[in-house]
């Protein structure tokens, strides 16, 4: 993680005056309040509290109004902000199939048991700009009354668990409620080999556009040898809940918005395993639908690394195979710092590749201020 540099101390004052003034805009603007962040732009503050791995709505609505909706600027602080909250334990793992779902969709199976839910989505609207009031606004919303959401719905993947076309496997691709996490990446430093639960932790605080476009090349064959299907997508606010250690018996803290993404890839019947479906696996804070399904494609991608990789080199074939080259370089927080650490002064370093060059015999006479 980098984080400010030094530099003169007039001069970076002027900086941060400058930066405020920015910030704030024309005054003759009425000025943006949490509240309104929090409720008019809530896809961005889910990003920023998934890639942020921390959950609160107010701090990261403050952290976009102070990065001037730089996103990456904001999960920047919001991690700040996070080190320095008290930890008091470890809440159970939530139960999915008891989350209050507004929106899950399926594209296996039309009828599946409690139905499809549409939701609030932006897949079937126009994309086109709207220049007017928003409908709602005008009370043109929808006639009918909205229907009560389900406070259960079973899984879709239990379809295929009862043909026994998925695979048993130890570590499965729902978490296990009771079940103990068993390391904590945001406690320890990633290294490799790495198990499912850190790749999943990982990819949960990955950067969205990062993994998009790595799940889009596998998409593109670079990857994978045929086309995925998103066995179940599901939006919803589950609870969390919590045993402190001086009261001895579980109480529920909370609830939270959570997007759960199950994606099923036809498995042949190669590498001493039965023909059937595997699976990937994507829990994301907040409504991230993105997200949760570029993590499930890696998911299984990152999984088969075993069976992908080259004899000889034991290498995946291409990047997004690779866990190293996924999981190093998916945080937006080290990645961010690392290419604008660029923007640091490197003079000496300059001067020794010009050394280099003069020493090569292809420089010319030096020109005025290369020498300063």
């Amino acid at each position: 993680m980098y984080v400010a540099v030094k530099g003169g101390e007039k001069a970076v004052k002027h900086s941060q005056r400058l930066v405020a003034k920015k910030r704030r805009g024309d005054t003759r603007v009425p000025e943006l309040s949490t509240d309104q962040i929090r409720h008019q732009l809530g896809l961005g503050v889910d990003r920023v509290m998934a890639e942020g791995s921390l959950y609160d709505e107010t701090a990261a609505a403050m952290a976009i109004q102070q990065a001037q909706g730089d996103l990456t600027e904001a999960v920047f602080l919001v991690r700040a902000f996070r080190t320095t909250l008290k930890r008091f334990g470890t809440s159970r793992p939530v139960d999915t199939t008891e989350m209050t779902a507004f929106r899950r969709v399926s594209g296996i199976y039309k009828d599946i048991p409690g139905g499809q839910i549409l939701g609030p989505t932006y897949d079937y609207t126009h994309r086109l700009i709207e220049t007017g009031p928003a409908p709602d606004e005008n009370g043109t919303g929808p006639d009918h009354p909205m229907p009560s959401l389900p406070d259960k719905l079973p899984r879709v993947m239990d379809i295929l668990k009862t043909q026994g076309l998925v695979p048993d496997d130890p570590s499965p691709f729902y978490p296990e409620p009771g079940r103990e996490t068993e390391k904590d990446l945001t406690r320890q430093p990633l290294a490799f080999p790495v198990s499912r639960t850190l790749r999943l932790q990982a990819l949960a605080r990955g950067d969205e556009g990062f993994l998009l476009g790595s799940a889009y090349s596998l998409q593109r064959g670079f990857g994978l040898d045929r086309h995925p299907f998103l066995g179940e997508l599901k939006v919803g606010v589950a609870t969390v809940c919590f045993t402190p250690p001086e009261l001895g018996f579980e109480i529920c803290i909370g609830r939270i918005r959570l997007t759960e993404c199950v994606m099923v890839s036809r498995q042949d019947d190669a590498h001493n395993k039965a023909a059937g479906f595997d699976t990937g696996y994507g829990l994301v804070f907040g409504q991230n639908e993105r997200k949760a399904m570029s993590m499930s494609l890696l998911d299984r991608s990152l999984s088969s690394n075993d069976e992908t990789a080259d004899a000889d080199t034991g290498k995946a074939a291409y990047p997004a195979q690779d866990p190293e080259f996924i999981l190093s370089h998916c945080d937006s927080v080290e990645s961010s710092g690392f290419v604008q650490h660029l923007k640091l002064p490197h003079y000496v370093d300059f001067q020794s590749e010009l050394v280099f060059i003069r020493s090569r015999g292809n420089d010319p006479a030096p020109t005025q201020g290369e020498d300063g």
